[in-house]
């Protein structure tokens, strides 16, 4: 399995948000992730960036 941590970014540092997050959505300005274990959350916020290989999802929050 390929889960990733999901991180955000906020005051210049990246703090994480949800490990081994297997499910992400985009529905419109908001991002609902899910993990291995069924633990769901959703924000306000925009991918930043992802790396397959870090296994990493950063994002950046929407005012």
């Amino acid at each position: 399995m390929c889960e990733a941590h999901a991180f955000i970014v906020k005051d210049g540092e990246e703090k994480k948000l949800l490990e081994s997050v297997d499910e992400l959505q985009v529905e419109g300005d908001q991002i609902r992730m899910v993990n291995i274990f069924g633990e769901q959350k959703i924000l306000k916020a925009r991918i930043k960036s992802y790396n397959s290989t870090e296994r990493k999802i950063v994002l950046e929050a929407v005012k």
